[in-house]
């Protein structure tokens, strides 16, 4: 009993020392220097937030891709073509190429293969005069299809880089 009791209060004792620890480097946050312009430009920009894949960011397209390619075929090359035009006339906007799969592989697999995508898309965007800076690139994989099923229809709506802007 007495020693149920002392593992207890051990027990008690490092927990309370953990807590105090994570409240000191909570603590220990500061705030931001304040070299430069303070201000933030808070107006939003005019796109829906669902990106290209929604249908309603006049001018910017998704680019679809093969079944387990990240190659670039011409259509792919066309619909980039495009997009780039569109940045060149809006050259404040900043972008962010979002990488997807199909359902098919597995999770690992396709978040690398969906970073392939969009890094191939981003190579031949900056081919094409657009500068590094204004592109960013993540992969979802297969965690954000287009379409639900398992019908060759879906796969391929689901294997794309849709665009959106990241300002």
């Amino acid at each position: 009993m007495l020693r149920k009791l002392a593992l207890g209060l051990v027990a008690c004792a490092l927990v309370a020392g953990c807590k105090g620890k994570q409240t000191q480097s909570d603590q220990a946050i500061e705030t931001l220097p304040t070299g430069g312009s303070t201000q933030i430009d808070t107006a939003p920009l005019a796109y829906d937030a669902m990106g290209s894949d929604s249908g309603k960011i006049d001018g910017l397209v998704s680019v679809f891709f093969g079944y387990d390619k990240s190659n670039l075929d011409a259509q792919a090359k066309k619909d980039i073509a495009t997009n780039v035009q569109w940045m060149k006339s809006h050259p404040n906007v900043k972008v962010q190429v979002e990488g997807h799969t199909d359902s098919r592989g597995t999770i690992e697999y396709n978040v690398a293969l969906g970073e392939r995508r969009a890094n191939a898309v981003k190579a031949y965007m900056a081919s094409l005069g657009i500068a590094s800076d204004r592109l960013s690139v993540i992969s979802y994989g297969k965690e954000k299809p287009l379409e639900m099923g398992e019908t060759e229809a879906a796969w391929a709506k689901n294997r794309r880089a849709n665009f959106v802007p990241a300002q």
